[in-house]
């Protein structure tokens, strides 16, 4: 099954000029395939080595890595880029272990190498593309930073309204993350133990933050000041001068 890439994806069409949109929209074709939930997709094995790899259209794919049993986890989903197979080239002194979940089941682009006999008439695409695989690289930034947070109650305050600035959307109740994401999944985002994760939940939604509602998240009031900070968004903080008083 094929699917039109530029149409499932708006924000990388909008790197052709209006005028050649739509053509590009319709030749930039690629084969798409469904995963399902899993612990092992193995149509990601049947399909990695080639082209530029595969495009996240829905779902959620998360990424562990780990040396002796303890794992570090990347969460994936639409408008990401994955290429599977370069995980083997990760750390070729260091015993890892590399593993794909697949927590909510979606579709992937395949942009192999056909897709890319087809990027080529349109150049313009080639920098959307390593914008792409860039994000990726600062959205870990960013995870490394909120891990490196003392407090486990600020670090999962902190993540989800990092996924909020991913994939959220602003309701009149407040701001939802509409993403499956269980108290285990959460502990490895977050390095954490999961029943510390459960406690720092529930301390979350007591104060009013964080709620639970079926497979999504809803965040009240404002994002942390310190995930401003570390996005990079947050005004410049000015030094107030001394007053008068301070001075005598």
């Amino acid at each position: 099954m094929l699917c039109h890439v530029l149409r499932e994806d708006a924000e990388l069409a909008e790197a052709i000029p209006a005028a050649r949109r739509q053509e590009a929209i319709g030749e930039c074709v690629a084969p798409e395939i469904y995963l399902p939930s899993s612990r092992t997709p193995s149509a990601l094995g049947a399909h990695s080595g080639t082209g530029v790899g595969f495009l996240v259209l829905s779902g959620l794919l998360v990424r562990r890595v780990g040396i002796d049993g303890r794992f570090g986890a990347e969460l994936l989903g639409e408008g990401d880029l994955l290429r599977p197979s370069q995980g083997e080239f990760d750390s070729p002194m260091l015993p890892l272990e590399t593993r794909w979940l697949v927590p909510e089941p979606g579709r992937l682009a395949v942009l192999d190498d056909d897709f890319v006999q087809r990027l080529a008439r349109y150049p313009e695409l080639a920098p959307a593309i390593v914008a792409r695989a860039m994000q990726r690289s600062r959205n870990l930034a960013v995870n490394m930073a909120i891990v490196h947070q003392a407090r486990v109650d600020v670090r999962l305050h902190m993540l989800l309204w990092h996924l909020a600035g991913r994939w959220g959307r602003v309701r009149s109740d407040g701001t939802v993350v509409p993403l499956r994401l269980t108290h285990a999944l959460l502990a490895d985002l977050v390095a954490a133990r999961r029943p510390t994760v459960t406690s720092a939940l529930t301390d979350l939604a007591r104060r009013g933050l964080v709620r639970s509602q079926g497979d999504s998240w809803v965040l009240f009031g404002e994002a942390p000041v310190e995930l401003l900070d570390i996005d990079g968004t947050a005004a410049p903080r000015r030094r107030e001068a001394p007053s008068l008083a301070s001075r005598t």
